[in-house]
């Protein structure tokens, strides 16, 4: 069964209502008894010792306890809801002083006065009455002293919090309060908090119904959460995560265009002769034929950038390394096309410093790098111009960096963030029999990536004086692992 973050985060701040109501009733009836008693203690302590000062008194003008058993039973049958005092009654019968019984002294209080031989004078309970009280319970009673000479002991017990007595209603309305506070406080707080929760997942149900739509394919969603928090940040994560999906389509439609396009040259081009020739327009001689072996080399070469491309891309691609020396294998390199540097006076170069450390290459691969840059770099250097190869090794981060710089017209600013994209040309009215289908570089950062390096372009590097700032420089830097 399928639960809603809402329900949960519902179900789970109940549940902390739950705990906290019995925490806090638990420790509020606890803590309102216990002052009660304390309450109750103390005023009982005061009442007991006015009432012994009054016995004493009545001790003193009766000169014995006789008659007091009759006095306190008399009082508590009328019951002292209406009792103030009593009074005492003197020798021969003649009326004495007040006695106080009223105020604190309840139906539930239980009130037992001894002799000074411990005898039971009094029992409120009528158990104990005639009896001898033991010393233990003395000693918690209150001593009736008279001219510093003990006379007596009244004890006073309680069993206030019994049902039904005035105490326990008092702690039963204070518990009832507390219920009725802790209810309305849970139904606000339960109230407040769906409305909070409806609010905190709002965000994520928007994040949701968006990730739906990207499911299907709609990359043009995005997520407007108006907040400064984590959820907004998430969204903004969001947000640039379709925009990378939508350009990534919009790549992928773009690239399946190109391919389309550079295929169909070749191959209209094919059948375009091929036609011909059936129709006798055309002769079926040697000529045609290198036309037609042209057009089918152009289309495989094709074929193969692609292919290595897509290897390159997904990380399939294989590499042969070995340990090899950079200044040789450079030097090799560049001589190799030294003679399509000819025909345009173009000078080639090289910095390469003695002592370079041997690095581990794929040699048919870095060639291919090379032979890539050293072609464009000279494609696009006027005549009388230079190209210059430099490598560097950095001991401290144990890395080798190569580039190769040419005197050409440079990159526009335009140009340079897509010089590496797939199918691009700096030249748009380039073809591929002037110029490549515009994988080269494509291809070159996708090697560079493969023996574990990066490579960046800057242009122009070369101030122009008379003329616009010209020249390129890509770079490549490789790490030792």
């Amino acid at each position: 069964m399928r639960h809603s973050l809402i329900v949960k985060l519902m179900g789970a701040f109940f549940l902390l209502i739950i705990i906290c109501a019995l925490i806090i009733f638990t420790a509020t009836t606890k803590a309102t008894k216990q002052a009660f008693v304390r309450y109750s203690d103390n005023n009982r302590q005061t009442w007991t010792q006015r009432l012994a000062e009054n016995l004493a008194d009545y001790y003193q003008s009766n000169g014995s306890w006789q008659g007091i058993d009759e006095v306190l039973t008399s009082e508590f049958t009328r019951g002292n809801h209406n009792s103030g005092m009593m009074m005492g009654k003197g020798k021969n019968g003649r009326t004495g002083f007040p006695i106080v019984m009223g105020g604190m002294m309840e139906s539930t209080q239980r009130l037992i006065l001894s002799d000074a031989n411990s005898n039971v004078l009094f029992d409120s309970a009528a158990e104990l009455t005639g009896k001898k009280l033991p010393d233990t319970e003395l000693q918690s009673g209150t001593p009736i002293s008279l001219e510093n000479q003990q006379v007596g002991t009244i004890l006073v017990s309680s069993e206030s919090m019994r049902s039904g007595t005035p105490a326990a209603e008092f702690i039963n309305s204070v518990n009832h309060s507390i219920i009725l506070s802790i209810l309305a406080g849970a139904i606000i707080s339960i109230i407040l908090g769906a409305v909070l929760f409806n609010q905190f997942t709002s965000p994520l149900r928007q994040l949701k119904k968006a990730a739906v739509e990207v499911g299907n394919g709609n990359f043009h969603q995005r997520v407007t959460i108006k907040s400064h928090d984590e959820f907004a940040e998430v969204a903004h994560s969001f947000n640039q995560m379709t925009e990378s999906l939508e350009k990534a389509e919009e790549s992928r439609l773009h690239y399946m265009a190109d391919i389309a396009h550079e295929l169909r040259t070749p191959l209209t081009a094919i059948q375009g002769t091929i036609e011909a020739m059936q129709d006798r327009i055309l002769p079926l001689d040697d000529e045609q034929l290198e036309i037609l072996h042209n057009q089918t080399t152009i289309l495989n070469r094709l074929v193969n950038d692609l292919r290595l491309l897509s290897l390159a891309e997904t990380g399939h691609l294989k590499l042969d390394k070995i340990s090899l020396s950079p200044s040789e294998f450079i030097q090799k390199t560049v001589d190799s096309l030294k003679p399509l540097a000819i025909p345009k006076n173009i000078t080639l170069k090289t910095n390469l410093p003695i002592g370079l450390p041997d690095w581990s290459l794929d040699p048919d691969r870095f060639t291919q790098i090379l032979n890539n840059l050293l072609s464009n770099a000279i494609r696009y250097t006027p005549e009388n111009g230079e190209i210059i190869v430099d490598a560097v090794y950095h001991p401290t981060h144990n890395e080798l960096e190569i580039s190769v710089t040419d005197s050409g017209i440079g990159i526009s600013s335009e140009d340079l963030p897509y010089i590496f994209d797939r199918f691009y040309r700096v030249d748009k009215s380039r073809t591929r029999l002037s110029g490549g289908a515009g994988l080269g570089l494509a291809i070159v950062k996708r090697l560079v990536e493969a023996h574990g390096g990066k490579i960046t372009v800057e242009s122009p590097v070369f101030p122009g004086i008379n003329k616009p700032d010209y020249g390129s420089r890509f770079k490549i830097l490789l790490s030792s692992k």
